[in-house]
């Protein structure tokens, strides 16, 4: 049966390109977050209620097959504010789809220091796969805001599920990230 890979963290952290990189090392498929978002950028406005819908039909239709597939697993990045309830019902939602099919559930989290951040928000992995972010200046505003806004790391002890891993990845490759994940979780 499938497992579920959620790489969570802040804008930049470096969740895409770790995804990448544990796709090309294991057998699961990667549906990063902007892969929906960039398609309704093109359509709807971004937080409008017609984008905000799709994006979710989008997102749990894909779960829901892959759960009911013969695939090994989907990785799935996401940004995920932990002060905000919604965001704990989404991630719910998401997980009660695989938990119906038995499938395993992994989340991994990533932090590093905001200069990191800063940085990696101008890589050309990310502007080339998130067009939307090509607005270097907007989308270091975005991650300034977002950081006085929301609290997008968990506390400790704050995630409950068993197959959980936080990881610094301000001084590792995402090659490094991704090698521990499969070794973790003998992906």
């Amino acid at each position: 049966m499938p497992k579920f890979v959620l790489i969570c963290g802040p804008q930049a952290v470096g969740k895409m390109t770790v995804g990448q990189e544990l796709s090309k090392i294991t057998n699961l498929k990667l549906l990063h977050n902007h892969m929906t978002i960039e398609l309704l950028l093109k359509i709807f406005e971004h937080g409008t209620l017609e984008f905000r819908e799709l994006d979710k039909l989008f997102r749990m239709e894909i779960f829901k097959k892959v759960a009911e597939s013969d695939l090994e697993g989907i990785i799935f990045t996401w940004c995920w504010a932990f002060d905000l309830q919604e965001d704990w019902q989404y991630i719910d939602e998401i997980f009660t789809i695989f938990r119906k099919k038995h499938c395993e559930i992994i989340i991994v989290e990533l932090e590093t220091t905001l200069e990191e951040r800063l940085k990696r928000n101008t890589t050309s992995n990310r502007l080339q796969n998130k067009p939307s972010k090509r607005n270097l200046e907007w989308s270091q505003k975005e991650i300034l805001r977002s950081m006085d806004k929301y609290r997008l790391n968990s506390y400790p002890d704050e995630i409950k599920e068993k197959n959980y891993l936080k990881i610094d990845n301000t001084k590792l490759s995402p090659e490094e990230v991704a090698h521990r994940i499969k070794d973790k979780f003998k992906l």
